[in-house]
């Protein structure tokens, strides 16, 4: 009897002392496969850090170095801050400066006709799939038929002369293109016509993300479709506003260089020229790498400052 007592006992010690080592070769598995989980995590972007490495951090660097130097695609002379002066300086670098600042203005102007028709899209007026489709179709399109269709549209033979003429409008008619304010409105709206596809085809995925029970409860209790546009469907879609806006502005000042020189190479004078192409003028047509590359920090320069300062914008509005 006291020996059955006994082994049941010794069998339970035994069962929980080999019950204690197992602990410690679990966690120390749990390590072994998180460490090796980071070295995969590691190498996979490998490849992804290298590339951009050498295809972004690097050329950064050099434009840095070069925006300090005479540089002539050969030898490099420092000259200090001799380039950013030029910039600041020359009237016809202002005016790049200048006419970037309009089209950024412009954005917002732009952005309510695809907001407006993002917003009809999404109400569910008669024949809305054929009109997303003619909508989005010209955004297949590149910048450079963009900016011949825009050259040929706006010329002394061109569409609008020809309305004006058919209107008994003729002493309106002029080259558009040959006027240093009608050619850069022409850019402007140009611009703003060419993004309006995919603006419009990202509000309608932000209108599809709205709570449709709070418009239907908002309209049982007598709200009105303005009501319910500024008070619930307005601060629902503010990320999808701030994303458009971001990637139209990015657009404007690093995209608009092959509409530009299609379109109006820039002039007349200096009065279509953006940082973008101006960037290219002074570095490729002038030979002056140096500045060139003092323009382009610039750029890069103004474009973050830009972007910031909507994000800032943004993080003010959350925390409000």
């Amino acid at each position: 009897m006291i020996e059955n007592k006994v082994e049941p006992d010794l069998r339970g010690r035994s069962d929980r002392a080999s019950d204690v080592p197992k602990a410690p070769k679990k966690k120390a598995s749990k390590n072994r496969y998180r460490r090796a989980a980071r070295l995969s995590g590691f190498l996979f972007t490998l490849p992804a850090l290298i590339l951009l490495t050498m295809f972004m951090a690097v050329p950064l660097v050099e434009g840095i170095w070069y925006s300090f130097t005479d540089w002539d695609g050969t030898s490099a002379d420092w000259v200090g801050f001799d380039n950013y002066l030029s910039v600041a300086l020359n009237p016809d670098l202002q005016r790049t400066l200048l006419n970037s600042l309009f089209i950024l203005v412009s954005i917002p102007v732009g952005m309510i006709f695809p907001f407006v028709s993002a917003y009809l899209l999404s109400s569910g007026i008669r024949g809305g799939r054929v009109l997303r489709i003619i909508i989005f179709a010209p955004t297949a399109l590149s910048w450079v038929v963009i900016g011949l269709v825009a050259r040929s549209f706006f010329s002394s033979d061109g569409v609008i002369n020809g309305v004006l003429g058919g209107l008994g409008l003729g002493s309106l008619q002029t080259n558009w293109l040959a006027q240093p304010t009608w050619a850069l409105i022409a850019v402007l709206v140009t611009f703003n016509a060419a993004v309006f596809g995919v603006n419009t085809v990202i509000f309608l995925a932000g209108f599809a993300t709205v709570d449709r029970s709070m418009v239907e409860a908002a309209r049982v209790d007598g709200a009105s479709s303005t009501r319910i546009l500024f008070s619930i469907v307005m601060p629902a879609m503010r990320r999808f506003v701030e994303f458009v806006f971001v990637i139209t502005v990015v657009v404007s000042f690093t995209g608009l260089f092959a509409l530009i020189f299609v379109m109006t190479g820039g002039g007349p004078g200096a009065s279509t020229t953006t940082l973008e192409f101006a960037v290219w003028q002074t570095a490729f047509s002038s030979g002056s790498f140096g500045l060139g590359a003092a323009l382009g920090l610039v750029l890069l320069i103004v474009t973050l400052a830009v972007i910031l300062t909507i994000r800032a914008f943004s993080r003010s509005g959350d925390q409000e």
